[in-house]
């Protein structure tokens, strides 16, 4: 089985797993809570755009780090209190998140940009540009003269 097919099904695995804290008899076992992310390629220029969404998130509490071709997006969203609140109902998720996405390409983690609005976390990620391809030789061999 080829590397990417391998870390392919690791992701797929890490998000079934995911997927499962969503679940709500799971739900009050975890500790934080798991944003949604949305990510695509554009080809001019050609880059890999990630999409989080982290409403009520604070972007100082926001980290991102680029190792062994993943994005990790971490951070928290701390919970507002009210002096008497008492909670009729409470849905929102709070504390602590970290999201690792699987790059699948190599990016150039310098030129990379992040922008948060409206609750959304945008980074684009610059498609690294390959070395150009090797010319193949060509080895000529000659009898005696």
């Amino acid at each position: 089985m080829a590397r990417r097919d391998i870390n392919r099904l690791q992701g797929e695995i890490e998000e079934l797993f995911a997927d499962l804290w969503q679940v709500p008899r799971f739900a009050g076992i975890r500790t934080g809570f798991r944003p949604a992310v949305d990510c695509f390629f554009t080809e001019d220029p050609p880059e890999l755009v990630i999409v989080v969404e982290l409403a009520g998130v604070d972007p100082r509490s926001i980290e991102l780090s680029v190792e062994d071709q993943a994005l990790t997006v971490s951070g928290s969203r701390a919970r507002p209190r009210v002096a008497g609140q008492v909670y009729q109902q409470a849905e929102i998720e709070y504390g602590y998140f970290e999201r690792r996405i699987p790059l699948g390409q190599d990016i150039d983690a310098a030129a990379a940009g992040a922008s948060y609005e409206a609750g959304l976390l945008r980074i684009t990620l610059p498609i690294a540009r390959r070395a150009p391809a090797e010319s193949a030789v060509i080895i000529v061999v000659r009898g005696p003269a």
